[in-house]
């Protein structure tokens, strides 16, 4: 690995003046469990690494009757460990539980993983599906950027020079609605998902049809996406196999899936229909309040 310096401020405000004075050679790092990686084979080759781990906004948590807001550096760790985060965000903790093993998951972020902005990222598609808003900050102030707007391409995303992600902000959850996140991944090969799901659901108050829904795609094309004719399809229909059958149709129809050693291209447009399938059938089943039989990383 190659020489660097290291600078660890402690308010937001010094961590943009400096990456405003040091434009372009400076690489923030949150968790760095993908950064120092890129690192060590010369992906990345940064003059000084800005750790905002020590930050304060971006290591805050509030969950309550107005939304969710998430710091950008809080580890994955603290998100499925906070049961309101657990109920109403469910597909959030379910991503930050399958991201590395129990020691990444102490380091590595929700923020981190956004801005690494890796198509087959797991939790990018949950954040689309919950409709997480991105707030970054930098020498020009703050600006908000839905996060299905965020990744531009494979690693490429809207941040410019000099700007953080600070935090995620998602709304409240409506009453009757519930989310899940699932992935296929080749065990045998790498813990990288093949196609990854999330899906968000309201429905009405007899929990017999959808009021609104967003399905939200990962490691098909070159930015996790938002299925929003998918979504589409499903409100005001009753609750059912059709309309799902429907849904993972449309999902199916959005994607544009390479083939690569993970898998082809044929067996992820077949993968999103079925995953598309059984993320909705789990996320109907936390809206009416039943136990979703599903073990991390299934």
């Amino acid at each position: 690995m190659h020489d660097f310096d290291y600078e660890a401020p402690t308010t937001l405000s010094d961590a943009v003046a400096f990456m405003a004075r040091h434009s372009g050679g400076v690489k923030p790092m949150a968790g760095g469990t993908d950064l120092i990686d890129q690192m060590r084979v010369g992906v990345l080759t940064p003059g000084t690494l800005l750790d905002v781990k020590k930050i304060r906004e971006l290591n805050a948590v509030q969950c309550d009757a107005t939304g969710l807001a998430l710091g950008a550096a809080v580890p994955c760790y603290r998100i499925y460990g906070d049961r309101s985060i657990v109920q109403k965000y469910s597909a959030l903790a379910d991503s930050c539980q399958i991201i590395g093993g129990i020691q990444i998951q102490s380091r590595a972020s929700v923020g981190g993983n956004l801005c690494n902005s890796g198509p087959a990222a797991d939790s990018t598609p949950s954040l689309i599906a919950l409709e997480a808003v991105c707030v970054i900050a930098g020498p020009q102030g703050r600006r908000e950027v839905p996060v299905e707007a965020f990744c531009t391409g494979p690693g490429k995303n809207v941040l410019k020079p000099g700007e953080l992600l600070v935090e995620l902000r998602f709304p409240p959850r409506p009453t009757d609605s519930g989310s899940h996140y699932r992935r296929f991944i080749p065990r045998n090969e790498m813990d990288i998902a093949v196609v990854g799901v999330a899906a968000s659901v309201q429905l009405d108050r007899d929990r017999t049809h959808f009021v609104s829904a967003r399905i939200a795609l990962g490691a098909v094309a070159p930015t996790p996406l938002l299925a929003a004719d998918a979504g589409a399809v499903l409100a005001g229909q009753p609750v059912g196999d059709e309309a799902i059958s429907r849904a993972a149709e449309a999902a199916r129809a959005v994607v544009s899936p390479i083939t690569d050693m993970r898998g082809t291209r044929e067996f992820r447009i077949h993968l999103t229909g079925v995953l598309t399938r059984r993320v909705l059938n789990a996320a109907v089943a936390r809206a009416r309040g039943e136990q979703v039989d599903c073990r991390p990383g299934h």
